[in-house]
C-alpha cells in the first residue's frame, strides 16, 4: 500500500475533513447528528413519567391562567352578562364598541388617581420591605445555636399564616382611635392618635402590615441560598484576614445576588398588584382618594358598578404593563450577568 493514500496522523486526517471511521457521508443520508444530542422522540420516553407527573399542573394553568385571557374580548365590548346564561354567548351578542373603554379610562381622574397610588405603594414596599427579608434572613443565619434559630424563624413565618382581616384587626387594636396607643397617650395628657382612618399616613401603615404579615414568610428562599454556600469558603476568608463584616459582603451577598435579582425582577414585575384584600379592607376608612388602587378600581367598576367592558380595559393595561415591565428588568438582569427569569 502506498504511503501517499494513508492519513500519516489525526489532525492531517482532520484537515482533509475526513475522520478515520467518518461516517457522515458513507451513511448517504447527508444529515449531520451532534454528538450526545437525543432526539424529541427519545428525550419524550426517557422524561414521560416526570412529564405525566407534570400534566396535571399544565392542565390546570391552561384552564385557570391562560383561557381566561380570552375574555380580554370584553374590554372591547359594552359586555353585557345578562344576554344569556352562557358567558361566551353573551360575549358574541354583547355590542362592539372598539377603543371606547380605553379612551373614556384615560380621561378618567380616579383612574389616574389609582395609578399614582399604585406606584406610590410599590416604591415604598420596593424600599422598605424589599429589603427586610434579606437582613432578617442574615441576621438568622449569624445565630449559632440551632434551638435559637428554629424559634426565630417559627414566630417569624407564624404571622403570614394570618387573614388580612386578622392582621388589620391587630392593628387596630394597637394604632386605632380607641386603640392601646392612643389610651397611652391620653393617661399621660395627650391627644389620642387615629393613624388606621388617616389618609396622610395609610400607605406607611399598609406597608407596614406587609412587612409584619410577609417578611418572615420571604426569608425561607434567602435562607436556602445561604445554605448552599461552602462553609471552605468562611474558612479561607477567615484565614486571609476577613472580619464578619468583610465574610458578609464578600461571600454571603454574593451567593445572594442571583437570588435577589430573580426575586427583583419578579417584584417589579408585580408592581401593579400591591395587596387587594388588604387594601379593600380599609378603603372606606380612608376613602378612595388615598386608598384606591388599580386591583380595586377594577372591582368596584366591575363588580360593584357592573360596567364590566370598562373594568376589564383597565385589567388589560395592568397585564401589559405589567409584562413590559416583566421584560424590561429582566434586561437590566442580564446586563448586570444575572440569569433573572429565564437566560438570554
Amino acid at each position: 500500500m502506498s504511503h501517499s493514500t494513508v492519513p500519516r496522523s489525526r489532525a492531517e486526517a482532520e484537515t482533509t475533513g475526513k475522520t478515520p471511521g467518518a461516517s457522515g457521508d458513507a451513511t448517504g443520508s447527508g444529515r449531520k447528528r451532534h454528538p450526545g444530542k437525543l432526539s424529541l422522540r427519545l428525550r419524550f420516553r426517557r422524561d414521560r413519567v416526570l412529564l405525566l407527573m407534570t400534566l396535571p399542573a399544565v392542565l390546570l394553568i391552561l384552564v385557570f391562567n391562560y383561557l381566561p385571557i380570552l375574555g380580554n374580548i370584553v374590554a372591547f365590548q359594552d359586555y353585557d352578562p345578562y344576554v344569556s346564561d352562557n358567558g361566551i354567548v353573551s360575549m358574541l351578542h354583547s355590542a362592539w364598541v372598539a377603543l371606547d373603554n380605553f379612551q373614556q379610562m384615560f380621561g378618567d381622574s380616579a383612574f389616574w388617581n389609582a395609578v399614582k397610588n399604585t406606584l406610590v405603594l410599590f416604591l415604598l414596599q420596593l424600599v422598605l420591605f424589599f429589603p427586610v427579608p434579606i437582613l432578617l434572613a442574615l441576621l438568622i443565619n449569624s445565630v449559632i445555636r440551632p434551638r435559637v434559630r428554629a424559634v426565630a424563624q417559627a414566630v417569624l413565618y407564624l404571622p403570614h399564616f394570618f387573614s388580612w382581616v386578622l392582621v388589620i384587626a391587630v392593628f387596630q387594636q394597637i394604632f386605632g382611635g380607641a386603640g392601646v396607643l392612643s389610651q397611652v397617650l391620653r393617661r399621660h395628657g395627650y391627644n389620642g392618635l387615629d393613624i388606621m382612618t388617616n389618609p396622610s399616613t395609610f400607605k406607611f401603615l399598609v406597608t407596614a402590615e406587609g412587612i409584619w404579615k410577609d417578611a418572615g414568610w420571604g426569608i425561607i428562599i434567602f435562607l436556602a441560598a445561604l445554605a448552599s454556600v461552602s462553609p471552605d469558603l468562611y474558612e479561607a476568608a477567615a484565614m486571609d484576614g476577613a472580619g464578619r463584616w468583610r465574610r458578609m459582603w464578600h461571600v454571603t451577598l454574593p451567593a445572594l445576588r442571583p437570588v435577589i435579582a430573580l426575586l427583583l425582577v419578579l417584584r417589579v414585575g408585580d408592581a401593579l398588584t400591591v395587596g387587594f384584600e388588604q387594601i379593600l379592607l380599609q378603603r372606606d376608612a380612608v376613602g378612595p382618594g388615598a386608598a384606591e388602587v388599580l386591583d380595586t378600581f377594577v372591582w368596584w367598576n366591575g363588580v360593584r358598578n357592573q360596567d364590566f367592558g370598562y373594568a376589564a380595559a383597565a385589567g388589560l393595561i395592568k397585564g401589559v404593563v405589567s409584562l413590559g415591565l416583566v421584560l424590561a428588568a429582566n434586561k437590566v438582569a442580564h446586563l448586570m450577568g444575572e440569569q433573572g427569569v429565564y437566560k438570554k
